[in-house]
Formats: structure tokens, C-alpha cells, sequence
């Protein structure tokens, strides 16, 4: 071969190894990235011709997003039952704007491409069946949702809801007010999408926030459960007396903590002071304890946690730095840098309901095939592997919630479920003395067989300003969320 052939040789050799190269990355190393571009319209059209696997409700059954027939080149549209008051739960799912919350967190199950479901795509296309995705099943209970939901858009509140059974850690509510309606998003206009897109992202209000697990809060004297699980641990029994003043001098400042109104204590022992709510003996209690005991009590509720998911990723809550005696006090009653999310305020009082070992908040309940047969089942799980305190404690705990229940003001009391609660009024703001308090209300019910645990938190003191308290304003709503779950309400 002369030298000119040679070189067109090596070229065209050079080229094709160019080539192969460029194919192989392409289809191997891209090719993930290409399947999930949104701009792939193949992808899209592949997975719009598949019917998206519905979200029902453990409780009958009931469907909470399911799809409908087009006549469009997208041939199936996501459809939303009762939108508003399951956005927080089920999310949303666009064409345009991609998906949000457990649409998202369970795509591969609800679009069918899921390793789970590879026998059943490949039956398909034998068959010639129209491919489906699968379902997920939630442990949500309809009536508590919808209860909850009612409670708080009845009176206009900001804020959340959420409910769990507190021996398994199945969510039995979580809400979100004020919330949006995932179905404009899920039109194939694209305009209607845009406009519900830029109506909900530029309100001021952020309904697209779920506030019940990606906000984080003062809790206010919420947080004396776990001041009081610590100092039960440290030996502290409910007849130690305590002091009745009305304020107390922060270590080291000139600045005074003073008990709800200025008000000295109604009662002169420990169990008084959780069951009238009085900040002097609790900020002392957390200044005693330090920082190091008051952390791991907190821990073991679960309190600090940076990767908890339901599946969903929860914020983290947290203390902040205690890095002064002062600052314990004022983070012994839930204020200073203590930052809730109102689920894990939740978890607060269903950690005491469940003897003291927090349980692991889940919201499905098991992930079925498109013939609703079973593909994986979710067993309770603990939170932390370490219990929060003792049962003997847990005990001791719970009946001091069932007097600060006997003190609590607000709706929805029955004579024949006995709750055990404890209520926050939490200051915020840069002027917290001028600022509505953010009102809080964490309990369990029947008290001596707990089947559900709740929190709920109403922003900026609800319609009733500087004068809101947990009492007044968010007890009767975390009673509404009680009464539904037991029945009877």
C-alpha cells in the first residue's frame, strides 16, 4: 500500500474509533441525563402514553390523585380529588414544571419504570397491554385530614397539622394552610400550567410551603416535654417543690424571664408548673441540667436529626448553640434558638404516648403493583434505636400532660376521650413583645391507649392578635384532628 492510502486509512480508522467513542458515551455515560432532560420530548410522550399509578388512602381505599383520558399527543392527565387539602401529602406532577413532594419522591413507582415492576413492563409489551405505573398506598386517614383541614380554613389560620399513630409511626394528617391546587399544574396548557405556576411562587403567603415538615419554629413551652423528660431522668420527681416567683434573672444579664402575664405560679411542684405552664421552674431546670443533657434528651425524640425522610426530607430541628447559662434558659421553654418542625413537635408528645420510644414518621403504607397487589409493605420502625425515657417516666409524663389538659381552654372536649396535651404560645419576630405569638398545641389521645399523637401550630396568633395563646386558639383544632381519628367527634 502507497503512503497516501496509508494516511486516508489511518483517517478513516481515526474517525470510525472517533465515532464508536461518541456513541458509547452518548448511550452510556449521557445517556441517563438525555432520558431525563425535559426539553427529550420522546420521554415525555413515553411517559405521558403510560397511565401514571394512582395515590390512595390506606383507610377504603380512598383515591387521592388517579389520571384521565386525553385526546391530546399526552394521552393521560393527573388529576387531583380534593386538591388543596392533599397537596402537602400527594404534591403535584407537570408536564412543564416537573413533580413536587411524593409525586416526586415515588416517580419510578407511579410512572412504572421502577425495577419492581420489570415483569410487568415486559408482560406488556408480549401481551400488547397498556403499560401502567404502580400505586402508592398512604397511611392517611381521610377524616383526620379532612378534619384538620376544615379547623384551619374555617377561620382563614397560616400554619399546620399533623397526626401520627404514635406505636407506629403511621402519618394520619399532615396539613398545610394556606395550600394550592396541584390541578391547574397538571393541565396540558401550558399557559393555565404558567399562570398557577407564577400565581402560587409570587404569593406572599408561599402556599406551596409545607409547612408541616420544611418550616421550622419557635415551640414555645411545647418543649418543656423534653425538659421535663430530662429532668425526670435526672431524678426529679412531680412533688419537688419549685419556685412560684413570677421572673427570674437570666445568668449573667440584667435581663429578667418572667412567667405568661407576669403572673407567679399557681402551684409549687414540678407537676404544677407543666400543668399551669410556668416558665420559672423550667428555665431553671434547663440552666441546672446544662447543655450536654438537655441535647441527648432531645436527641433521643429525635430533635437535631439531619436526615429524616417520610419519604419526603423533613427540615432538621435543633437547639442551637447553648453556649451560655442564659441561653439555656431561655431555650428551657422552647424560645432563644429551639427550632421545631411541627411534625417533630408532634413526635414530642407521641414519644411520651409510646412509653417513651419515639417511633420513625412514615407516610406510605405499601407501594402496590398496577393490579394492586403488594410490592414492598413498610414495618414500624424506631426513630433513634435509643428510647427517649423510661416507661416508669413516660407514666409520670403523661399524667402531667393530662392536668396541663385539665388547664387548657378551646373546643372540642369530650367527656368520654381523656387527652393528655401541652400548649405553647411562642414569641417571634424582631419586636416579639409587639409581634403575635405563634399559638401551639401538641397532645394524645385516650390517654391510657394512645392511638394518635398531634401537633399544630397557627402563625402569628390566628385572629386573635397579641391576645393568642395554644389554648385559645390551636386546642380545639388538634381536638377536631383527635375526634375524627376516634370517632364519635
Amino acid at each position: 500500500m502507497n503512503k497516501p492510502m496509508r494516511r486516508v486509512g489511518i483517517a478513516m480508522l481515526v474517525m470510525v474509533t472517533l465515532l464508536l467513542a461518541n456513541i458509547t458515551y452518548i448511550q452510556v455515560v449521557k445517556a441517563d441525563s438525555y432520558r431525563t432532560d425535559s426539553r427529550n420530548q420522546r420521554v415525555l410522550y413515553d411517559e405521558y402514553a403510560r397511565q401514571r399509578g394512582s395515590i390512595i388512602s390506606q383507610y377504603d381505599g380512598q383515591v387521592l390523585a388517579d389520571v384521565v383520558a386525553t385526546n391530546d399527543k399526552l394521552k393521560f392527565q393527573r388529576r387531583y380529588l380534593n386538591g388543596p387539602m392533599y397537596s402537602p401529602v400527594t404534591g403535584y406532577y407537570s408536564v412543564n414544571y416537573g413533580a413536587g413532594g411524593l409525586e416526586k419522591s415515588e416517580d419510578d413507582i407511579l410512572n412504572g419504570s421502577d425495577p419492581r415492576l420489570f415483569v410487568r413492563r415486559l408482560s406488556d409489551m408480549v401481551t400488547g397491554r397498556d403499560p401502567r405505573g404502580g400505586n402508592v398506598q398512604l397511611t392517611i386517614n381521610p377524616a383526620v385530614q379532612q378534619a384538620a383541614y376544615n379547623a384551619m380554613t374555617s377561620k382563614g389560620y397560616t400554619g399546620a397539622v399533623v397526626a401520627m399513630n404514635p406505636k407506629t409511626g403511621e402519618i394520619l394528617a399532615m396539613v398545610s394552610t394556606p395550600s394550592y391546587d396541584p390541578n391547574p399544574l397538571a393541565s396540558h396548557d401550558s399557559t393555565e400550567q404558567r399562570n398557577a405556576w407564577n400565581q402560587f411562587a409570587n404569593d406572599p403567603k408561599n402556599p406551596m410551603l409545607n409547612r408541616a415538615i420544611s418550616e421550622t419554629y419557635p415551640p414555645g413551652s411545647t418543649f418543656k416535654l423534653v425538659v421535663a423528660a430530662a429532668e425526670l431522668a435526672n431524678g426529679a420527681k412531680p412533688t419537688d417543690q419549685v419556685s412560684t416567683a413570677p421572673n427570674v434573672q437570666l445568668p449573667g444579664t440584667n435581663v429578667t424571664l418572667e412567667n405568661y402575664g407576669g403572673e407567679t405560679c399557681p402551684g409549687n411542684t414540678f407537676a404544677d408548673a407543666l400543668a399551669h405552664s410556668c416558665n420559672v421552674p423550667f428555665a431553671t431546670f434547663a440552666g441546672q441540667l446544662g447543655a450536654d443533657k438537655l441535647r441527648q434528651t432531645a436527641a433521643n425524640f429525635g430533635i437535631g436529626m439531619t436526615d429524616l425522610t417520610i419519604p419526603q426530607k423533613v427540615a432538621a430541628s435543633g437547639l442551637g448553640a447553648l453556649d451560655s447559662t442564659a441561653a439555656l434558659y431561655q431555650s428551657g421553654i422552647g424560645q432563644r434558638d429551639v427550632r421545631l418542625t411541627p411534625l417533630q413537635d408532634m413526635l414530642m408528645a407521641a414519644t411520651v404516648a409510646n412509653g417513651g420510644m419515639a417511633m420513625k414518621p412514615q407516610l406510605i403504607k405499601k407501594l402496590l403493583a398496577p393490579d394492586l397487589s403488594d410490592l414492598e409493605g413498610y414495618t414500624p420502625q424506631e426513630l433513634t434505636g435509643q428510647p427517649a425515657m423510661s416507661q416508669a417516666n413516660a407514666d409520670i409524663l403523661k399524667q402531667m400532660m393530662e392536668a396541663s389538659e385539665n388547664n387548657t381552654a378551646g373546643g372540642g372536649k369530650r367527656a368520654n376521650v381523656k387527652i393528655a396535651s401541652k400548649t405553647g404560645t411562642a414569641e417571634h419576630g424582631n419586636d416579639p413583645k409587639n409581634t403575635p405569638p405563634h399559638a401551639w398545641y401538641t397532645a394524645f389521645a385516650p390517654a391510657d391507649d394512645p392511638q394518635i399523637a398531634v401537633a399544630v401550630i397557627v402563625e402569628s396568633g390566628g385572629n386573635r392578635g397579641l391576645e393568642a395563646t395554644g389554648g385559645t386558639v390551636a386546642a380545639e383544632i388538634g381536638r377536631a384532628a383527635i375526634n375524627a381519628q376516634l370517632g364519635g367527634g
